[in-house]
């Protein structure tokens, strides 16, 4: 077995990767500059961790893991080099570490961390002993990997272009936004990246894409006129702008039905030439929100290809079991009759998602907002869309923005975004956004917002999850004042 040493090792994607390369027997090290939950959980099975970056840390190692965020004058980067040891991007490692396993890669500009853990606990469920990389924990395992010995599955990141070194078997495809402009033009270029991906296919693999989303079916329409194998999922059937339907595989979803518990679709699996190729069913998810279903649509669309029309209705069942993945609207606790969830949603489109599913879980209550936008670039570039998203709370509290591996922009703030409150709040009397930049003071001022009935989100894929702890305390110590 090899020496893998893994430089900010307590990330997502870099402990996870940990974790596999422990269960397969390899020797692990790795550094970081917190010592945060992921690194305590590795420690625990068996890796060394530093704290902090040092040259000799990489002495004696075999392989060295980076990633994207890592620059190549990194201490470590540079003593590696010195030693001839080879540097691997996670995604490279990722290859190595599932060498020979059929790989499902989920992509998207959001809800690859959901689906991804869906599929793999259905292929679980279903009997097909998957392996998994999942940017986040997926609670029934309380971790975020898995080895198993059959179909690996991991989430694709486009974010810096690093999914294309992927060959998947099965490729989904959720949606596809403007994101990420620090490393792309703009939509083309990313739209681009995506058929590039698709491209990236097995000869006998196939994609799976939402016909929902514009940006998913148009990375379906190309990828069908260039002859790869298609398979669409969502509640319109894959009609292009033109009114030319394709004529692909097409998972059709009707009678929708959301609650503040949970997700429920009727589905049909249609082939090519309209017919259906089951039954209709009936499939159900125990979480709330639209994109909840279709996520769990998308897995059920990927897991057949392991499993055969045969295990479809294992597949269903296990979707049906899903307990949900870390940091996706997950509850933190209950005080003084305020419920408080965590969601990791970063985008526009994602934080619109999760206060959608948020209104329907807090019924005749209010829905307060702890917003940490992050990156300097995204925050710039999407400050009034961040707005509009927002203004489905009744009360906003925006603190400093996360700027993560970017440097600060000049006149990037948070405040851009409180300054970009739709005036329609005003006009319905609804309460302004408040500008918070300190983030203690900001869990304090949502708390206090907050009144028995309501519900609190912290919401953001910085630093901002462990600020709802905080929101818990200063509600507890309320309770306690009042009792």
């Amino acid at each position: 077995m090899s020496h893998w040493h893994f430089i900010a090792i307590g990330g997502h994607g870099m402990s996870v990767l940990a974790e596999i390369a422990l269960e397969l027997g390899h020797r692990v090290t790795g550094s970081d500059q917190v010592e945060g939950e992921e690194v305590v959980r590795l420690r625990e099975r068996g890796a060394h961790v530093d704290i902090g970056h040092d040259a000799d840390q990489v002495v004696g190692a075999d392989v060295v893991v980076v990633s994207t965020a890592i620059p190549p004058t990194n201490v470590e980067v540079v003593r590696a080099g010195e030693l001839g040891i080879e540097v691997l991007h996670r995604s490279e490692a990722m290859t190595r570490l599932t060498a020979g396993r059929p790989f499902y890669a989920v992509a998207g500009t959001h809800g690859k961390t959901t689906t991804s853990a869906m599929l793999a606990v259905a292929l679980e469920g279903a009997g097909a002993d998957p392996g998994a990389a999942i940017g986040g924990t997926v609670t029934s395992w309380s971790a975020g990997s898995r080895v198993g010995t059959g179909p690996f599955v991991a989430e694709a990141d486009e974010s810096d272009g690093s999914f294309l070194r992927y060959t998947p078997r099965v490729a989904i495809v959720t949606n596809v936004e403007e994101d990420h402009l620090a490393h792309y033009s703009g939509l083309a270029e990313i739209l681009d990246a995506f058929e590039s991906f698709a491209h990236r296919l097995t000869a006998d693999g196939v994609l799976v894409a939402c016909s929902d989303d514009a940006g998913s079916l148009e990375i379906a329409r190309r990828a069908h006129g260039a002859g790869l194998r298609v398979r669409t999922y969502g509640q319109r059937p894959p009609v292009l702008p033109d009114g030319a339907i394709l004529a692909v595989e097409h998972l059709q979803l009707d009678d929708v039905s959301l609650t503040g518990t949970d997700a429920s679709a009727t589905l049909t699996l249609r082939g090519s030439d309209g017919e259906p190729r089951l039954a209709p069913f009936a499939l159900r998810v125990p979480a709330p929100g639209l994109h909840t279903v279709l996520d769990a649509a998308a897995s059920w669309a990927a897991a057949i290809e392991a499993t055969g029309l045969d295990g479809a209705a294992a597949v269903a069942d296990a979707l049906e079991g899903f307990t949900g993945a870390g940091r996706r609207f997950e509850t933190v606790g209950t005080a003084d009759d305020v419920r408080v969830v965590d969601d990791y949603a970063h985008n526009p489109t994602k934080v619109a998602a999760a206060l959608a599913a948020g209104r329907l879980a807090v019924g005749d209550g209010r829905v307060v907002a702890l917003f940490q936008p992050a990156l300097f670039t995204r925050t710039r570039d999407f400050a009034e869309e961040f707005a509009e998203a927002l203004d489905a709370a009744d009360a906003v509290v925006v603190c400093d923005v996360f700027g993560s591996r970017e440097d600060p922009i000049d006149g990037v703030t948070s405040g851009l975004i409180t300054q970009a409150e739709p005036d329609s709040r005003a006009e319905r009397g609804a309460m302004p956004f408040q500008l918070v930049p300190d983030r203690l003071e900001a869990a304090r001022r949502t708390a206090a917002l907050a009144g028995p009935g309501d519900l609190v989100m912290t919401i953001g894929s910085g630093d901002v999850t462990l600020l709802a702890p905080v929101v818990l305390e200063h509600l507890r110590a309320r309770a306690a004042e009042q009792a």
